[in-house]
Order: structure tokens, then C-alpha cells, then sequence
């Protein structure tokens, strides 16, 4: 009688410690984060990384190890670039004319290869048709787009987004595809049951499920539409287009001007860290949060 007393006592101090531990892993931290831990972990490092490339940049430049220094600008010609360009108004400019052509062409990239991919990915016969062509258009460098796209529109705003368009759909719909093959068929069968089927189903089962992937394919799509964009502005000028990053490099090349060509370089590397930061990073940690993944903060 005492041992099966002992055996329940132990069972039930073994559930309490079952249920405790369950707890504390639903339990998500509420508070927010020390502004000393958020500047330790997350604002020094990338500051320490930008400082140590400034040094090692003009290190190399005033030692004369990179050799002609026309070749390789110090980084005080690069800043009196964009203190030229601020001063002169025209630095805004250049990061619209290219960021407004690029956001826009990538919603329209995203109007098209979100339904284009549960297509491919919901219809048999449309995937053993299509699938293998957009594998092939993903894989294609955008800037053979320009030249054809150029014939077909002529130098206008429309040629730009043909090329966004041809480099980004592909991305977006594999993307999309890959997330949807991941959706756990008990998720689909779960839903059936309870009525979500066709286009319900697809909303409420396959598109949160799918989520992840897709939201890979975006930021793919993104990238796809942002190098298509900078080739176009490169390759293609005409002064009814504008100036924007792109054609600015281009600009630097013709005059050999090696301070404005890495003052491109560096706005455009700048604009493609900042749409990183500012949608597809806050959307990674959602989706996170939002299954269980990444502990609010």
C-alpha cells in the first residue's frame, strides 16, 4: 500500500514538473528589450564592421598599396560626393527615381507571381507545363532582359518594369510553390473536414501554411527586381528617364570618375540594406513570432 502511495506521489510530482516545464515554454517574455542590451547586440556590430572597412579602405589607400589612386578613391572623395550631390539637391533624386521604379515594379511582380504561383503549385497539368519554364526564367540573368525589352518598348519607364517583371515574377512564384509542397497534408485534410476547401481553403489553410516559403520567394523577388532594375539603368539611358542609381554609375564610368562610381555603389547597397530592415526583416520576425519561434521582444 505505502510503495503504490510512494508510485502516485512520484507521478504526480513527475506531471506537476511536466506541466510547469510546458509553461515555461508558452510563456513569452512581454517586457521590452534594454536599450544597453539592443546597442550591444544589435546597433556596435554593424558600426564596428563599417569602421573596420573605412580603416582598412583608407589604410590601403594612403599606404599606396592599391596602387593608382585613381583607380581607388579614398573615402573623403566618396563623402565629398554625397556632400556635393546633398548640397546640390540632387542626392534624394537618385535614390527616388530608382527606389519608386523598384517598389513599384516589385508590387506588380508580386500581383503576378502570387496567383501565377498557387497555379503552378494547386493544378498538376499547369506545374508539368509551366514549372520547368519558370525554373529556367529563375535562373536566367535579368540583364538579358534589356536589350530585347528595349527593341520591343522602346527607352521608357514601361521597359523598366518589363525587365523588374521578367526578373521577379519567377522568384515569387517558386517561392510560393516551395512553401506550398511544405504544407503538411494533415493541414489540408484537417481543413477539408471543417469545410475550408477552394479558395477558402487556400486562405485560411494552404497561404498561412505556405507563409515562410513564400515570404523567401519575396525577398528573392525583391532582389531579383532590384539587380534587373540597376542593369536597365545602366544599360538603357535616355534623358527622359531621369538619373537614377544605376545610371549614375554609369555616369561615373564615362567620366572616369572612380569617387562617383563608389558613391553608386554605396547608395545602392545603402537602399537595398534599408528595404531589408524595414519590410522583409519585421515580416521574418512576425512570421517567427507568430509560431512560437522567436520570443517577443
Amino acid at each position: 500500500m505505502a510503495s503504490t502511495e510512494t508510485t502516485a506521489a512520484k507521478d504526480g510530482a513527475d506531471l506537476a514538473g511536466l506541466e510547469a516545464g510546458l509553461d515555461a515554454l508558452e510563456t513569452v517574455q512581454t517586457g521590452r528589450t534594454p536599450f544597453r542590451r539592443t546597442l550591444t547586440q544589435k546597433i556596435l556590430p554593424p558600426l564596428v564592421a563599417v569602421a573596420l572597412v573605412l580603416a582598412v579602405w583608407q589604410f590601403l589607400v594612403s599606404s599606396g598599396i592599391a596602387g593608382d589612386p585613381t583607380k581607388l578613391p579614398a573615402p573623403s572623395d566618396v563623402w565629398g560626393e554625397l556632400r556635393e550631390s546633398w548640397l546640390e539637391g540632387t542626392l534624394h533624386e537618385y535614390i527616388w527615381t530608382s527606389v519608386s521604379r523598384g517598389l513599384l515594379g516589385f508590387l506588380l511582380a508580386l500581383a503576378i507571381g502570387t496567383p501565377l504561383g498557387l497555379l503552378v503549385a494547386r493544378v498538376r497539368f499547369v506545374r508539368a507545363a509551366i514549372g520547368p519554364i519558370l525554373s529556367g526564367l529563375q535562373s536566367l540573368p535579368s540583364v538579358a532582359w534589356v536589350p530585347p525589352a528595349v527593341i520591343w518598348l522602346g527607352l521608357n519607364d514601361r521597359m523598366m518594369f518589363a525587365v523588374i517583371l521578367l526578373g521577379a515574377v519567377p522568384s515569387i512564384a517558386n517561392g510560393l510553390v516551395s512553401g506550398v509542397d511544405q504544407v503538411p497534408p494533415l493541414f489540408l485534410r484537417a481543413g477539408r473536414t471543417l469545410g475550408a476547401t477552394g479558395l477558402k481553403g487556400t486562405w485560411h489553410i494552404v497561404m498561412p501554411a505556405a507563409l515562410p516559403g513564400y515570404l523567401a520567394g519575396l525577398k528573392q523577388g525583391w532582389a531579383f527586381s532590384w539587380r534587373s532594375l540597376m542593369a536597365a539603368e545602366i544599360i538603357a539611358s535616355s534623358p527622359d528617364l531621369g538619373v537614377g542609381l544605376g545610371q549614375l554609375l554609369e555616369n561615373g564610368r564615362n567620366t572616369s570618375s572612380m569617387s562617383m562610381v563608389f558613391f553608386a555603389i554605396l547608395l545602392i547597397l545603402i537602399v537595398g540594406i534599408a528595404i531589408d530592415l524595414l519590410i522583409f526583416s519585421p515580416l521574418e520576425r512576425w512570421v517567427l513570432r507568430s509560431r512560437g519561434l522567436l520570443a517577443r521582444s
